[in-house]
């Protein structure tokens, strides 16, 4: 039914990944916009990583990095998501674009236009839609979760990281230092309170909470202090680090409601 209709997703993160995810096992062609250097830390489970790896699968569906957009057209065609170094959208000055959707989760909106697209949907706040968007998808934890916005914005931004187990701020790993990070623990692996994770410039990283490593920045990545480097879950179950989570698919149903209503609105398919 979505066969000719064209998805480009600006943002390859594990909500963005969801996103992608979903619109793919739908019928739509989708092709990721990244930068050069991400620094999302659930690796396994962000199509980001292929901006690293070169090519990956996540939940049964493969991405492949191209270099231009003719590239990434054939890519479609073998059934494989193209994942493109495009972090200022060039792409969508020079091409007809159906279905935009901004997944960069920056909390502002960085520079995507409506008239990149027949239709625009922005994720997260920082977009308003009636105005610069035709939907926003609420991405804030909570019993709006996934809700499609078609006037107003979403919830802003708190700050605060989301509860998972009773734990906030805990969960989430920060650099001690800025410089160079040299990983201990890689994803997947349980820790405790206390245990080592990584290190900066010889400065150890420790675990603040009891549970799983979820998701931990690049090997060797550049980081600054106090930046987000890793996620621990306190609920330790592994295999969670492997899939796509049960936020990432909210928050993809959404996305997918809102191009399915658009579409029927604005665009004849």
């Amino acid at each position: 039914m979505f066969k000719n209709v064209l998805v480009v997703v600006r943002g390859g993160g594990d909500i963005a990944t969801g996103i992608i995810h979903r619109l793919y096992r739908s019928g739509f062609k989708v092709i990721i916009l990244e930068i050069e250097k991400p620094s999302h830390i659930r690796r396994k489970v962000a199509f980001a990583q292929v901006i690293y790896s070169g090519e990956m699968e996540i939940d049964g569906i493969r991405a492949r990095y191209v270099d231009d957009f003719s590239e990434a057209l054939m890519c479609l065609e073998e059934g494989i998501i193209p994942v493109m170094n495009d972090g200022d959208g060039e792409i969508l000055k020079n091409n007809k674009i159906n279905i935009l959707v901004d997944a960069i989760l920056a909390k502002i909106n960085l520079g995507t236009k409506k008239e990149m697209a027949d239709i625009f949907v922005g994720v997260g706040p920082g977009f308003t839609a009636g105005k610069d968007v035709d939907a926003v998808i609420e991405s804030n934890r909570g019993h709006n979760l996934g809700r499609v916005i078609t006037d107003g914005s979403a919830e802003p931004n708190t700050g605060i990281p989301g509860n998972i187990g009773g734990f906030s701020e805990e969960r989430v790993v920060r650099a001690v230092s800025e410089g160079e990070i040299k990983v201990v623990r890689d994803i997947g692996s349980l820790v405790k309170r206390g245990d080592i994770l990584a290190t900066i410039q010889d400065k150890k990283v420790k675990a603040k909470i009891d549970g799983v490593l979820r998701g931990v920045i690049n090997d060797g990545f550049y980081v600054s202090k106090g930046m987000k480097i890793g996620d621990i879950d306190p609920r330790g179950i592994e295999e969670n680090c492997f899939t796509i989570s049960d936020k990432a698919r909210a928050v993809a149903g959404g996305v997918l409601e809102a191009v399915c209503y658009l579409l029927s609105t604005k665009i004849k398919i």
